[in-house]
């Protein structure tokens, strides 16, 4: 058995999508890494144990709300991560 943070894994799947639509963000790791982080410190952990709480929680993430509030926070944490780059 294993725990599985299924916010995080959702986040990275996003990911990509929202910053085809950011123009001002650099993608490398770093600041993927960055965003990826930022984002998930405004998002409440979905922690599974089994498929059927995985299947039950993407069941959920395919709500509109859901998905609305994770590309939110994503774009928040890019518009950040663009303003203050780890990197030069």
């Amino acid at each position: 058995m294993e725990v599985k943070n299924y916010m995080e894994l959702y986040v990275w799947d996003m990911l990509d999508r929202v910053l085809e639509k950011q123009g001002n963000v650099c993608k490398c790791e770093q600041c993927r890494y960055d965003i990826v982080a930022l984002a998930l410190n405004d998002l409440p952990p979905r922690y599974v144990v089994s498929d059927k709480g995985e299947t039950y929680t993407r069941a959920k993430s395919l709500e509109q709300q859901f998905m609305i509030d994770v590309i939110a926070k994503i774009t928040q944490a890019a518009n950040v991560v663009a303003q203050h780059p780890r990197h030069e």
